[in-house]
């Protein structure tokens, strides 16, 4: 059985030279921001050349509007916070796409992000 890597979200996204670094992060059981919300920790970071970093863009891009349109998600109805508060997801590097940012409680489907990775507080 290959091994599976749950995240609630992407922490940072790092481009050097033609190499693309994708930290994965999770909401921590333990660690609390000062508005005693979950930080989100590191779990994971993904190491990719940067032409396969935009072959998995397209493929992605292709996936959400398959979602989009079968309803499973819904667009935010107006533009979502570039960064979230310093700490909670870490900063936000972002490429040449003004795309959108959901800040840590800011999701498409209404839903709180959640990791079946820990139990609920």
């Amino acid at each position: 059985m290959q091994e599976e890597i749950f995240a609630d979200a992407i922490g940072e996204i790092q481009v050097t030279n033609n190499v693309v670094r994708i930290d994965f992060v999770s909401l921590s059981p333990t660690e609390r921001d000062t508005k005693n919300n979950p930080k989100a920790v590191f779990r994971q970071r993904v190491v990719m050349p940067i032409d396969a970093f935009g072959n998995a863009a397209d493929l992605i891009r292709r996936a959400m509007e398959g979602l989009l349109k079968s309803g499973a998600i819904r667009h935010p109805e107006k533009p979502a916070t570039r960064v979230a508060s310093a700490g909670t997801w870490g900063k936000q590097t972002l490429l040449e796409s003004e795309s959108p940012v959901l800040s840590p409680n800011e999701t498409t489907n209404g839903a709180s992000p959640s990791s079946p990775n820990f139990a609920p507080a």
